[in-house]
């Protein structure tokens, strides 16, 4: 038993948090009100205890707390097709929203929430015989993804230190906003959280909206349209955890092999094979294809082009009808490509996960039924790039000091902006050195 909680803060962590459990209640086989449907998966399978706890009754309950500042998002799952899959205990609430101001959900309303939303962790928590770690999913962008999101994350810190601490977030897109103060509170929660998150899959909202109309011909994609494709990649993060497979990857595993040094977690997701049910039937699909297109940019979740930065590490998930064979011939013709280049300080950097079940598909979704599909989690210095462009946004509003009486108003500092910007600047700077070749470090006699 290796449980995992999943906490949804915020409106992006909450609607994310849907997508994810419509998901894993399609694969389990569980009915909307969480019993195990007629001839379904699961009947022989305890693997889902890991996100599932059976009550005496034989229903199965999500191991997931949804916490926002504001009822709305968290009031239509109240009423929505999965009423009665959550307990009701675990959807946390308060009545005014944090405005979009990361001060309203760290420091004032934030705080009144955080004592309720801690005593919920700990009775799932309590709830579990073997604890492996939380998933924490929110948004950068948001008052209460960023600000309650990164109190959570120094509150599980503190309360279970050794555990595993997961995000998944989402980050700001480089053309499009929903606020136009994402720069502050995207930088402020990243400095809070840099030490607290042991691994942070970021996804953008960009990155997806063109997957969406490119591959799957979505003209006008929604919100639900982008979760479904996200609660995929999560979903094959998780699958190793919730069913068998032929070579399993545990959360600890991919800490252990995606971070060289503890500020570098970003990993960035691909995912394969992106396809509408009309492309589905003229794609051959292999093992070979998935793998070459998880290298390329259009299947990413973050808008970065790999082709500029170094790999340090890669983890290949796949699930399916997958044989080791065809992966390691697939490995091995990536690793001859030129286009892909590894930091030279890591010289095998693959990490290869098999999971036999294959992806599930939500009824009514966008993604055609596949027998196989992989997810790729690669540490990669292009990433950096990403934070750049955040970087840049936050020195352009913040040399007008635009905004920052607000977050002065809810009690923060003034210094915390500055103080943030330049953590995030040496996280720049931790990217570029660790690209650096060590040969060249060697002669210019830096260690």
């Amino acid at each position: 038993m290796r449980e995992v909680i999943s906490v949804h803060v915020g409106q992006a962590g909450v609607q994310i948090g849907n997508a994810c459990w419509e998901l894993y209640t399609v694969e389990h086989g569980l009915s909307p009100d969480g019993r195990l449907m007629e001839g379904s998966p699961s009947t022989n399978d305890d693997g889902f205890s890991t996100f599932f706890s059976e009550t005496s009754s034989g229903k199965h309950v999500p191991r997931s707390l949804y916490v926002d500042l504001e009822p709305n998002v968290i009031d239509e799952v109240r009423n929505g097709t999965y009423r009665s899959l959550f307990h009701p205990e675990t959807l946390v609430t308060g009545k005014e929203d944090a405005a979009s101001n990361y001060a309203r959900g760290h420091y004032t309303i934030g705080k009144e929430q955080i004592d309720l939303v801690m005593d919920k962790v700990r009775r799932l928590a309590d709830n579990c015989s073997g604890l492996q770690g939380f998933f924490i999913f929110h948004s950068f962008g948001g008052g209460t993804g960023s600000g309650l999101g990164a109190l959570i994350l120094e509150r599980l810190s503190t309360d279970y230190g050794k555990k595993s601490k997961l995000e998944f977030s989402v980050y700001p897109a480089p053309t499009n906003a929903n606020s136009i103060v994402e720069p502050y509170n995207s930088v402020l929660t990243t400095h809070t959280t840099l030490e607290h998150s042991d691994c942070s899959f970021m996804v953008d909202n960009e990155a997806i909206y063109d997957i969406c109309k490119k591959n799957l011909n979505i003209t006008s994609p929604s919100f639900t349209n982008l979760n479904r494709l996200i609660a995929q990649v999560v979903s094959s993060i998780t699958a190793s955890l919730r069913f068998d497979g032929s070579l399993n990857v545990d959360l600890n595993e991919f800490q252990t092999n995606l971070v060289p040094f503890p500020r570098i977690h970003f990993p960035l997701a691909t995912f394969a094979p992106i396809l509408s049910a009309e492309k589905a039937h003229h794609e051959q699909n292999s093992v070979a294809d998935m793998t070459y297109s998880c290298f390329e940019t259009g299947n990413q979740m973050v808008k970065c082009d790999p082709r500029e930065g170094k790999y340090m590490a890669c983890a290949l998930l796949y699930r399916g009808d997958v044989v080791p064979k065809d992966v390691n011939t697939a490995v091995a013709v990536i690793k001859t490509k030129r286009t892909i280049q590894f930091v030279d300080w890591c010289p095998t950097g693959f990490k290869i996960g098999i999971c036999n079940e294959p992806p599930a598909n939500v009824p009514g979704g966008d993604l055609a039924k596949v027998s196989r599909s992989m997810c790729m989690l690669s540490n990669t210095t292009a990433i950096a790039s990403a934070w750049s462009r955040l970087d840049h946004k936050f020195d352009l509003l913040y040399s007008k000091r635009a905004f920052v009486h607000w977050y002065v108003g809810e009690g923060m500092e003034e210094g915390e902006f500055s103080e943030a910007r330049e953590d995030l600047a040496a996280l720049e700077k931790d990217y570029e050195e660790v690209g650096i070749d060590s040969a060249d470090v060697e002669e210019s006699g830096e260690y």
